[in-house]
């Protein structure tokens, strides 16, 4: 720890530099950004690791701060392209979720979006039919105790990366656990994206 800090300082200090890394520099998980910042301040004590809400926290007041007269048209080119995405997937029952629906998407943002189908197989030959070039990629969520691969699957939007995480049509009842709070992960279908695009 550096000297003449206490813990509780620098847990803040921690905060503010993940936030700062993921509002200006793509950062997208908080874990990386905690602990890059961390290294970065010299806080190698696990009492001075803010917890992820703590972080959102510093998130939403730098974009206030620092990006205020640009975010709410940043989110909604975001949303927008996020709505037109997920009409366009409508037989998957598309659900927005992360950054771009919490409204604390930074600068180099990636939309979220949750489709449900019977296979993977499905998306990807939709896909194909539709011209649309994709790469596939894996992501890891928490259901309860368990942890799960699903297959991510990752297009070039106008305004970045749009990664669409296949969920089996049952998952669709069973929410993974949020990265940010003690609950379940929120998602948005598209008649919500349609009602904050429109406001």
């Amino acid at each position: 720890m550096p000297p003449n800090l206490r813990p509780q300082h620098l847990r803040q200090m921690v905060a503010q530099l993940a936030a700062r890394m993921m509002a200006e520099d793509g950062t997208q998980d908080y874990a990386h950004a905690k602990r890059k910042a961390a290294r970065q301040l010299g806080a190698s004590d696990s009492h001075c690791l803010p917890t992820n809400s703590e972080i959102e926290q510093e998130l939403r007041l730098h974009l206030e701060i620092y990006r205020s007269a640009e975010q709410p048209q940043h989110l909604l080119r975001l949303r927008s392209e996020a709505l037109a995405v997920m009409r366009l997937l409508k037989l998957f029952n598309p659900h927005l979720v992360g950054t771009v629906l919490e409204g604390t998407a930074g600068r180099y943002a990636e939309t979220e979006i949750h489709l449900f189908a019977d296979s993977l197989k499905e998306v990807e030959l939709f896909l194909l039919n539709q011209g649309i070039k994709y790469r596939m990629e894996e992501k890891t969520y928490r259901f309860g105790n368990e942890r799960r691969k699903l297959p991510r699957v990752s297009l070039e939007g106008e305004y970045g990366a749009i990664l669409l995480t296949v969920f089996a049509t049952d998952d669709l009842r069973s929410l993974p656990k949020s990265q940010l709070h003690d609950g379940s992960l929120k998602r948005a279908a598209v008649p919500e994206v349609a009602a904050m695009v429109a406001f």
